[in-house]
C-alpha cells in the first residue's frame, strides 16, 4: 500500500512538473511574440526622433532606435529557431548579432546622455560665471575647458551638481551604464562576473520601475 502510494505520488509530481514546464514554455513564447510589437515601437520611435531639431540627439537616438529594431529582429529569429519554425539558422551567429545590436543601441543612448550632460554643464558654468561677473558673455564654449585646466575637482563638482539638478538625466545615464554590463561581458569587451551583472540588472530594473511610477523622472527626447 505504501509503495503504491509513493509511486502514485511521484507520478503526480512528475505530471505537475511537466505541466508547469509546458506553461512556462507557453508564457515564454508569448513574451517573445510580444516583442513583435516592440519592433514596431522602435521604428515609430526612430521616425519621431528624426524630427528632433538638435543634430546630435537626432543622430544618436535615431541610430539607437534603429539598432534596437535590428536587435528585436535577431531576437525574433532566435525565438523562431527555438520553437522549430526556422531550423537552418546558426544560433550563435544570430545571438552574437542580437548582442551587438543591443550594445550599439546602448552606446548611442550613452552618447546622447554625455552630450546632454556636457551641454547642461556648460550652461551651469556660464550662469555661475555671469553671476560672479555680469559683464562676461559669449565665453560658454570655453567654460568646460577652463575647468579642466584649473583642475579635476571643479570639473567633478560641476558634474555632480549638474546630475543632481537633473534627476531624469542621472537616472537615464545610470540605467544605460548598468544595462551595458551584460553585452560587454558577452562580447568579451570587458569580462566581469555574474554577480556584478546581476547587481547591474537589479539597479536597471529599479530605475525602470521608478520612471514608470514617476513619469516626470523619465528623460524626455
Amino acid at each position: 500500500m505504501l509503495l503504491s502510494y509513493l509511486l502514485k505520488h511521484e507520478a503526480g509530481k512528475e505530471k505537475l512538473v511537466a505541466k508547469l514546464k509546458q506553461l512556462e514554455s507557453s508564457m515564454s513564447s508569448g513574451r517573445k511574440l510580444f516583442r513583435l510589437g516592440n519592433m514596431v515601437h522602435a521604428l515609430v520611435a526612430a521616425r519621431r526622433t528624426m524630427q528632433l531639431p538638435d543634430l546630435v540627439p537626432r543622430f544618436c537616438l535615431t541610430a539607437s532606435n534603429l539598432t534596437r529594431f535590428l536587435y528585436f529582429i535577431c531576437d525574433t529569429v532566435l525565438w523562431a529557431r527555438s520553437v522549430g519554425l526556422l531550423l537552418d539558422i546558426e544560433k550563435k551567429k544570430w545571438r552574437d548579432g542580437a548582442t551587438k545590436c543591443y550594445y550599439y543601441s546602448l552606446m548611442m543612448n550613452l552618447a546622447r546622455d554625455l552630450y546632454e550632460i556636457c551641454w547642461r554643464m556648460e550652461h551651469i558654468a556660464q550662469a555661475e560665471k555671469t553671476k560672479q561677473n555680469p559683464s562676461v558673455h559669449g565665453e560658454q564654449d570655453q567654460d568646460l575647458l577652463c575647468l579642466g585646466i584649473c583642475g579635476l575637482q571643479p570639473f567633478i563638482s560641476l558634474l555632480i551638481s549638474t546630475l543632481w539638478k537633473h534627476p531624469p538625466l542621472l537616472l537615464d545615464t545610470v540605467k544605460n551604464l548598468c544595462d551595458l554590463s551584460s553585452p560587454l561581458n558577452q562580447l568579451r569587451i570587458y569580462k566581469t562576473n555574474q554577480g556584478v551583472i546581476g547587481l547591474c540588472g537589479l539597479i536597471s530594473s529599479l530605475v525602470g520601475i521608478l520612471t514608470v511610477a514617476s513619469p516626470h523622472l523619465k528623460l524626455k527626447h
